[in-house]
C-alpha cells in the first residue's frame, strides 16, 4: 500500500471517528413522564435541572391521574408508552401482576427519606414498586365561628353533636357510610378490611370486617344516625354535596374531609380550623386511609435506570418542597414534616400528623371488590 492511500485511509477513518463521537452524533437519551391533569408546573424547575444534569430531554404528558393504569396496559407494548407513570398506590397490585411496573432499585438511603407508611404503600408482595410524590388522608375541619377548637374524643363530639341539634344545627358531619371514611373507627376499634400474613402482606382470604372490634365499630357509627346526629340526606352518592353545603352555610359545626375541601371553604368565607381525627371511646386515636400518589416505572420502558434517577431526584427535600409550594400536594419525605412550610400550613400539618396514625389502603386486587360494595345501610 502507497504511503499516500494509507494517509488517505487514515485520514477518512479519523473523519469517521470524529464524526461518530461528535455530541451532534449521539442520540439524546429521553424519557416521557405522564403527570397528572394540571400538575406538571410543580415540577417544571426541577424537570429542567434533571436534564442539564443528565443531558437528557424528559418529555411531560398530561394524564388523567386515575386511568394511567388502563392506557399503559395498550401504550406500553405498542412502544408509545411512558418510562414513567403516576398511579393510586391501591393499582400497584393488579398493574405488577399484569406485568406493568418494574421493580425500584433504590438505595437504602433514598428509600428511608420517606414515610415508613408511604413506602410500605407502594411494596407489593415484598418488592418496592414506585416512590411517593404525595400523600393524602381525611382530617377534621371545624368551623370557628359556631366552636372554638376540636374536641378532643369523638364521645365529647356525639355529645355535642346532640347540644347542635337543639338549635337545629349539626355538629359532626361525615360520610361514615363509606368504608374509606368510617374505617378509622372500624380498625381502631378491632376489626380491619384484611389481615396480614407473617411477612406483612395482606391476606385477601381472610376478611376481618365482621369480628367483634368490628361490630363495635359499626354500632359506635350507628348511633350517630339512629341519634339524629346526622341526617339522612348525607347518606348515598350526594352525601359529600350535602355535608359540604350545610358546612358552607355555617349548620355544621364539624366535617370529616381531606385537603380536597380547603380551598372551596375558604372561598365559601368559612371561618374554618383543621386538626387530626380524635380519640376513639378506646382512647387510642382515630385512624384513617391514607391514599399515596407513586411515580412508578414502566416495564416497557427502554431507560430504567434513567427513569428510577429521574423519580428520585423529582422526589427530593428540595424538589418535594417547591413542588408543595407550588401545588398543595403534602410530600411523603419524611424530614418535611417539620420544615416550616409544612408547619405554618393547617391541612397540610394535619395531612402530617394523622399520617402518622393513617393505614395506606391495600394495593392487592382484591380490594378493589371492597371500593365495589354497596352503600351500609346506617339507618
Amino acid at each position: 500500500m502507497g504511503i499516500n492511500k494509507f494517509s488517505k485511509n487514515i485520514s477518512a477513518i479519523s473523519a469517521a471517528m470524529a464524526l461518530v463521537c461528535s455530541p451532534m452524533a449521539l442520540a439524546q437519551q429521553s424519557l416521557l413522564v405522564w403527570e397528572d391533569i394540571q400538575k406538571s408546573f410543580g415540577n417544571e424547575e426541577a424537570v429542567a435541572a434533571f436534564e442539564k444534569q443528565h443531558d437528557v430531554k424528559v418529555e411531560v404528558l398530561e394524564m388523567p391521574y386515575g386511568g394511567q393504569v388502563e392506557s399503559l396496559r395498550m401504550d406500553g407494548p405498542a412502544g408509545t408508552g411512558p418510562d414513567v407513570i403516576l398511579i393510586p398506590h391501591d393499582q400497584i397490585g393488579g398493574a405488577v401482576i399484569q406485568g406493568l411496573l418494574a421493580p425500584i432499585h433504590s438505595e437504602a438511603a433514598v428509600v428511608d427519606s420517606f414515610s415508613q407508611s408511604s413506602i410500605d404503600a407502594l411494596t407489593y408482595n415484598g418488592t418496592l414498586y414506585g416512590l411517593p410524590k404525595s400523600v393524602e388522608t381525611v382530617f377534621m375541619v371545624y368551623n370557628k365561628d359556631l366552636i372554638d377548637e376540636l374536641p378532643e374524643t369523638l364521645d365529647e363530639i356525639y355529645d355535642l353533636s346532640l347540644k347542635f341539634r337543639e338549635q337545629d344545627k349539626y355538629g359532626l358531619l361525615a360520610k361514615w357510610d363509606e368504608i374509606y371514611y368510617s374505617y378509622g373507627i372500624l380498625k381502631g376499634m378491632g376489626g380491619d378490611v384484611f389481615a396480614k400474613n407473617d411477612d406483612g402482606s395482606y391476606n385477601p382470604n381472610k376478611v376481618l370486617l365482621n369480628t367483634d372490634g368490628a361490630v363495635e365499630g359499626a354500632k359506635f357509627i350507628q348511633k350517630f344516625y339512629t341519634s339524629g346526629a346526622f341526617p339522612t340526606g348525607i347518606i348515598g352518592n350526594n352525601g359529600l354535596n350535602a355535608i359540604d353545603s350545610l358546612f358552607t352555610a355555617n349548620k355544621a359545626a364539624i366535617v370529616q374531609t381531606g385537603p380536597w375541601a380547603l380551598q372551596p371553604y375558604k372561598e365559601a368565607g368559612v371561618n374554618y380550623g383543621v386538626a387530626p381525627l380524635p380519640k376513639l371511646p378506646s382512647g387510642e386515636p382515630m385512624g384513617s386511609f391514607m391514599g399515596v400518589k407513586s411515580y412508578s416505572i414502566s416495564t416497557f420502558s427502554k431507560n430504567k435506570e434513567l427513569a428510577q434517577q429521574f423519580i428520585e431526584f423529582i422526589n427530593n427535600f428540595d424538589n418535594a418542597k417547591r413542588r408543595f409550594e407550588l401545588t398543595g400536594e403534602v410530600p411523603a419525605v419524611a424530614a418535611l414534616v417539620n420544615d416550616p412550610v409544612i408547619k405554618n400550613d393547617p391541612g397540610a400539618r394535619a395531612v402530617a400528623l394523622q399520617s402518622v396514625h393513617a393505614t395506606s389502603m391495600p394495593s392487592i386486587p382484591e380490594m378493589n371488590e371492597v371500593w365495589a360494595l354497596p352503600t351500609v345501610r346506617c339507618s
